[in-house]
């Protein structure tokens, strides 16, 4: 194809974002692509052909770096048959989002999507609109599978990531924003392994960060790489250039609950956390930024008896900091140097019922206790 074409293709698939926000919520924000024009150097094709020490430069030509943009044509057209947009009626009105297909019955979204859906239809770009019914949900990974019996033949499944992405990697988020069906967004992977809420103090471990732009509707849609896997299920977004989305491995770890008994059991210790940070370690001499502090066991919980929270404060700074609780420092020999590891390790690592080595330190002297894993209560 001629280079006007190509470029005309590549636009349509990767559109710029319209004013944006929280998917499915209410931040707004905004992205401004921008134009990368280059010019030839002065000294013409020998000088814009050696580097500084006079060797060949190994950048690749036009061509080559054409083929890199077709590969966000390749990921959509890939995917997008396998994206539905949704509508819901509940008794909260009407609201819409994404979901995308599983395997032949079912298709996957948010738990925020359809949480109080009284009707789900569901529509993908081949056909018209059809019914789906809640299988499951979970609001503590914030997901959710519908059956939709009635999918074309282009609604393949699409295959989950085994692990998460690299930072920087190049993944596009397709979905339904405002409405707008089959609308497509282009970034890269900003960071892993993020926190995002959840109800009662609760968390989603091991969230995936990335600067495509996601708006309301897009919520429940994949978020793909390049060779139209699926990194993580789009979530929300935070501000100017800051989405998030469920990741693969939690996904992997929830979905086939909520397909088989419509719920999905979270591992729980039964403990009240704080970072450790400069004060409080230095109010109980241990390190700076090694553990999690524990500083409160839920009465009645799994942890009591095991772990031993705060005992006493102190003043450092003009700042209250509590002293005494147990600082965590590993679990089954895996590392935690922050409440996220501690999090992640128990989302994707364990269930409720199993029995974990924990090394914490007490009383300035490392020991390892054993915990019995309990289900997180309900919301």
């Amino acid at each position: 194809m001629d280079d006007e074409a190509s470029r005309r293709r590549v636009l349509a698939a990767c559109a710029g974002a319209l004013s944006a926000g929280v998917a499915g919520c209410n931040v707004e924000q905004s992205r401004d692509r921008g134009t990368d024009e280059r010019t030839e150097p002065p000294g013409g094709a020998d000088e814009r052909d050696l580097d500084r020490e006079g060797l060949p430069d190994e950048r690749p030509p036009g061509p080559v770096a054409e083929s890199v943009a077709d590969r966000f044509v390749d990921a959509y057209d890939d995917t997008i048959g396998s994206v539905a947009q949704l509508q819901v009626f509940g008794s909260r009105g009407r609201g819409q989002g994404t979901g995308w297909v599983y395997d032949d019955e079912f298709v996957v979204t948010n738990q925020h999507v359809v949480g109080s859906a009284s009707e789900v239809y569901a529509r993908f770009p081949e056909g018209g609109w059809t019914e789906a019914s809640v299988v499951g949900t979970d609001v503590y990974s914030d997901l959710a599978v519908l059956l939709v019996e009635e999918q074309p033949a282009s609604a393949t499944p699409l295959a989950l990531a085994d692990s998460d992405p690299a930072v920087g990697r190049e993944v596009v988020a397709i979905g339904n924003p405002f409405g707008l069906s089959g609308s497509v967004t282009a970034g890269i992977v900003s960071g892993v392994d993020r926190t995002l809420p959840a109800p009662n103090d609760f968390s989603i471990p091991d969230a995936i960060q990335t600067d495509a732009p996601v708006n309301p509707g897009n919520s429940g849609g994949p978020l793909v790489d390049l060779d139209g896997t699926v990194v993580g299920v789009v979530n929300s977004g935070g501000g100017d250039n800051v989405g998030f989305a469920v990741s693969a491995a939690l996904t992997r770890r929830v979905v086939p609950s909520l397909v088989d008994d419509g719920s999905y059991e979270h591992s729980y210790m039964g403990i009240r956390l704080r970072p450790v940070g400069p004060l409080l370690a230095r109010a109980n001499d241990v390190d700076r930024g090694r553990g999690v502090y524990v500083d409160s066991v839920v009465p009645d919980g799994p942890s009591q008896g095991v772990f031993e929270g705060s005992t006493g404060e102190t003043t450092i700074e003009g700042v209250t900091v509590p002293t005494g609780g147990d600082v965590i420092v590993a679990m089954e020999d895996t590392p935690i140097p922050q409440r996220q590891a501690l999090s992640a390790f128990l989302a994707l690592e364990t269930r409720p019922g199993d029995t974990i080595a924990v090394t914490v330190l007490r009383d300035g002297a490392e020991q390892t206790v054993d915990l019995t894993l309990g289900s997180r209560p309900d919301p």
